[in-house]
């Protein structure tokens, strides 16, 4: 089964390895052009001070004046558009993997500072609550406390398809009906769903963590490292959106 993050499936990184394998007129490749762990967590780090970088602009901004909507809007759009050039370019993420940080900053940004203005404090709380949920499944899978069988990949990726489906079914419908998603508001019902998203999505650093350790073992090309980071912040990103969402809802209650 796939990894239901576009940058962490089996077909792509399957490609990158029969590409390792082809030779090139006088190339040679070495240990130096592998995929490696350490390499990878240099570029997750890389592309996460980029991102916090083009935030706390925006951040700042916002709070002297500025509409966020705007430079939030586009950001989402270029970082879309670099996401799906890399789906099919992954030879190209160690120049779009930066671009793609930069632009997702500022959509990070301005949605941070929309829901701070409305619920001081939120940003900081769902910052926490992100990081620990990270450390959290960055221990269990490390310690083998949480293994990634065919029936869990399974499992994460028909969930995480059906709420990819009910969000883009009730964004469409709420576009040109007065239909409002049963996930919005501080009903009981809202507050569960989101919880339930949250969990797919930290599930999803599972699938994660296990496509970047397969590349590794199976010594991919060196710019998987970045496709690699990119995927995985990606997965950070959906799931630091649905804590705010989350706390939002609370902090109506």
């Amino acid at each position: 089964m796939n990894s239901n993050n576009p940058f962490l499936n089996n077909k792509t990184f399957s490609t990158a390895a029969s590409r390792k394998d082809e030779v090139h007129y006088a190339t040679v490749i070495d240990a130096n052009q592998d995929m490696t762990l350490s390499g990878t967590i240099n570029r997750s780090l890389i592309l996460f001070l980029l991102l916090i970088a083009s935030a706390t602009v925006i951040w700042w901004a916002t709070f002297n004046g500025m509409n966020p909507i705007v430079p939030a809007f586009g950001g989402a759009i270029v970082g879309l558009i670099l996401v799906v050039i890399s789906s099919f370019k992954p030879e190209y993420s160690p120049y779009l993997a930066p671009g793609y940080a930069l632009f997702e900053g500022l959509f990070i940004g301005g949605v941070s500072a929309i829901f701070e203005v409305k619920y001081p404090g939120i940003v900081t709380q769902a910052v926490g609550a992100t990081f620990v949920t990270f450390a959290v499944c960055l221990g269990l899978y490390k310690y083998k406390i949480v293994k990634v069988t065919e029936q869990f990949k399974s499992i994460v990726i028909a969930a995480t398809l059906a709420i990819a489906t009910y969000y883009l079914i009730s964004w469409l419908f709420s576009m040109f009906t007065s239909f409002v998603p049963v996930d919005y508001g501080n009903s009981m019902m809202s507050i569960g769903i989101s919880a339930f998203v949250i969990i797919i999505a930290a599930l999803n650093l599972f699938l994660d963590f296990d496509r970047i350790e397969k590349g590794v073992e199976q010594k991919m090309p060196k710019y998987m490292e970045w496709y690699g980071a990119m995927g995985l912040m990606i997965t950070l990103v959906w799931l630091y959106i649905e804590f705010l969402r989350l706390l939002s809802k609370l902090s109506k209650k």
